[in-house]
């Protein structure tokens, strides 16, 4: 087992010294693929040693990579699955069947790519990418589905010859890396399409797809739309899925449609053998947080008092939460927002329930938007609410303020989420003292 002080330092190094894009933003992007392709190259190619589903997107990326890993998982495949950012633990994002890799796997990794690491001095992203590809090689997965980090041309994990493309949607986000509209995001997303590859779009508009179809024509890639195949009218209703997020009714229609069109692949369906049926389609589909640990979609860290985390963080996902959220039954409502510095601050602002009460916080993060700020921005607009330094402090100012038919929502940033989800961790009874 290797020694906690040793793995801490060698984790430290990354976050400190090649600081990743979730912590401290563009500064952190590093484009192109050029040392991402030689580290591929003197790690000898592992991702070449198993099958690659590639998931790209704006929103829903994060919850379609985990429910395909729960259904082949169900199916009797073994899975590598590569997501990002965490919410708690570094680890979150390499996992093998539901099992973060262990801390001697990245202590050993990053020892032995240490030279490399200081002379080339790949990103944050780079480094985290070529140690899942070698930490899945080593486990020997049958298959890894992997996530893109931000957009999907450049993408670190754009060097893989997946056996199919999934883009969820397109919505603006990181428009300063991707594009300021709609089509110059799509065709960053859909950079991950390759040559006879099928790829399967969640959600389109009239210009994505026009993007979609172009890419698609030119490398001779079969193009399927899930809003437009055989479920496209199906509803959460149709699956016991344990992802409750309204949203997820569009991750579930690409899953099925991405799950379809793999079964026509004889590659994948040679891992299956009489595996592949309906039932453990399903039983996979109600098994996702099980499965994979996948947390922080509409996710429930108390029950009494009711509160809900959910790691929505740009207009496009957000106008989903707060709609959900009006819906729920309560007296009053509590929201601990905190969000960061780069976003949209004015359409995410018109999308906050007017009627509730505010807990203004920030993330411990560098992106992070001065919680004064936001609670200014807010005031101007007739929110009310108040400044509260930290998450944990803001948890137990609503404890303060609660009472029976109170709830309290959580989120605006991945990282007021990951803060809160650590904090209930520790605290488990904290409601009940």
């Amino acid at each position: 087992m290797v020694d906690q002080e040793k793995y801490q330092s060698k984790l430290d190094y990354i976050f400190n010294q090649i600081p990743s894009y979730q912590q401290v933003g563009k500064i952190a992007y590093k484009e192109g693929l050029d040392t991402m392709l030689e580290f591929d190259k003197i790690s000898g190619s592992p991702h070449k040693s198993y099958l690659v589903i590639h998931v790209a997107g704006t929103n829903g990326k994060g919850s379609v990579s985990h429910m395909i890993a729960s259904v082949l998982m169900s199916c009797g495949i073994k899975v590598g699955l590569y997501t990002s950012p965490h919410l708690v633990d570094f680890r979150e994002r390499i996992k093998v069947n539901g099992q973060m890799i262990p801390k001697e796997s990245v202590y050993d990794f990053l020892e032995g790519y240490d030279s490399f690491i200081s002379s080339a001095k790949p990103s944050f992203f780079e480094i985290t990418t070529a140690m899942a590809f070698d930490y899945f090689r080593k486990s020997n997965v049958d298959i890894a589905v992997v996530e893109t980090g931000l957009g999907g041309r450049l993408d670190s994990t754009n060097i893989v010859s997946p056996i199919i493309s999934i883009i969820t949607n397109i919505a603006m986000d990181h428009c300063e890396h991707l594009g300021y509209s709609l089509v110059a995001i799509a065709k960053e997303k859909g950079g991950i399409i390759k040559e006879n590859v099928p790829v399967v779009v969640g959600e389109y508009s009239r210009a994505t797809r026009d993007v979609f179809e172009s890419i698609a024509d030119s490398k001779g890639s079969p193009l399927i739309f899930s809003q437009e195949y055989t479920y496209s009218d199906v509803t959460l209703d149709d699956y016991d899925l344990d992802l409750y997020g309204d949203y997820q009714v569009h991750n579930l229609r690409t899953v099925l449609t991405a799950l379809k069109v793999l079964s026509r692949s004889p590659r994948f369906m040679a891992l299956t053998g009489e595996n592949w049926s309906d039932v453990n389609i399903r039983e996979g589909l109600k098994s996702v947080i099980k499965n994979t640990g996948f947390r922080g979609r509409w996710e429930y860290l108390s029950l009494f008092p009711p509160v809900i985390c959910d790691t929505g963080h740009n207009v496009n996902g957000l106008s989903y939460v707060f709609s959900q959220l009006r819906r729920q039954d309560f007296k009053r409502m509590f929201c601990l927002i905190g969000i960061v510095a780069d976003k949209d601050l004015d359409k995410i602002l018109g999308l906050l329930p007017q009627s509730a009460y505010y807990l203004f916080t920030n993330a411990k993060i560098e992106r992070a938007l001065d919680a004064g700020v936001l609670a200014e921005r807010c005031r101007s607009l007739g929110l009310e609410g108040e400044v509260v330094p930290s998450v944990q402090e803001a948890i137990a100012r609503f404890k303060e303020f609660c009472t029976e038919g109170d709830m309290l929502f959580i989120g605006g940033s991945t990282f007021v989420v990951g803060e809160a989800i650590q904090f209930f961790e520790k605290n488990e009874n904290f409601f009940a003292n």
